[in-house]
């Protein structure tokens, strides 16, 4: 990792400084490496620690950098393709589904994904919490809402709520013929439960993709899913398709 003059830079230090690391990164350095310590970085750029402290915290909000307790400051891995949009529709849980089924419960939805379903404002749905594990680190955690009229062969299985019961409605919901999907993507703050499920604090900038899935003529099913948005990134194909890409940075 070379040095730069910072003292005549236009923009502040801390800025300029990112974009050197961010370069460096790219050529010297490979994914899961430990960067030197702060003392050694902050002596060998000239700067102030609290200087190249916010540096290496803006690259952390980037999703360039990780820092791990008892580890150190690492190289992230490339942000996680967000599947949005993709000519390949297909229920939650089918064949090629990288989420975990983790739990399903009935209760009654917030009141935006009640008028998403045409469900009433009081009535009960189920609803599947699904989680998505990239390299051993959470991404995203998705809320699935399934009307009971969606489902209605759930009501011949006897099982507890858990993972079990969850792919139970899976099933069930994959037993009716997909006639599509709409998706929106907006960005947003973590709440506690996502934060807790993402390993993020509280407010941390996330990716909320709401996808409505059509069947019978009426939304069969709405699911909420939640990506980190320093591990996540929206990539779009020649078509205007969204599709998953998972690389690996190499060191030069």
């Amino acid at each position: 990792m070379g040095t730069t003059q910072l003292e005549t830079a236009p923009e502040p230090k801390y800025w300029h400084l990112k974009t050197v690391l961010a370069e460096a990164l790219d050529s010297e350095f490979a994914v899961g490496e430990i960067l030197p310590n702060e003392r050694e970085l902050a002596a060998r750029f000239g700067v102030a620690r609290a200087t190249l402290r916010q540096a290496l915290e803006q690259l952390e909000l980037e999703g360039r950098l990780q820092r791990r307790r008892g580890v150190g400051t690492t190289v992230a891995p490339p942000r996680m393709g967000v599947s949005v949009g993709s000519a390949q529709q297909g229920w939650p849980g089918a064949s090629g589904d990288d989420w975990e089924a983790a739990d399903s419960t009935p209760a009654v939805p917030p009141a935006a994904v009640a008028r998403l379903l045409g469900t009433e404002a009081d009535e009960s749905v189920h609803i599947v919490r699904r989680s998505r594990v990239t390299g051993g680190q959470p991404v995203a955690a998705e809320l699935l809402y399934v009307p009971t009229a969606s489902v209605p062969g759930l009501s011949a299985v006897d099982l507890p709520a858990g993972p079990a019961r969850a792919r139970a409605v899976l099933r069930e919901l994959q037993s009716l013929g997909l006639d599509g999907e709409e998706q929106a993507v907006e960005l947003g703050s973590a709440r506690a439960d996502d934060a807790k499920q993402l390993d993020r604090l509280p407010g941390a900038p996330v990716l909320v993709v709401t996808t409505r899935y059509f069947a019978q003529g009426r939304t069969a099913a709405v699911a909420v899913a939640t990506y980190r948005a320093d591990t996540c990134r929206l990539t779009f194909g020649d078509s205007g398709d969204m599709e998953i890409r998972h690389q690996e940075r190499r060191a030069s």
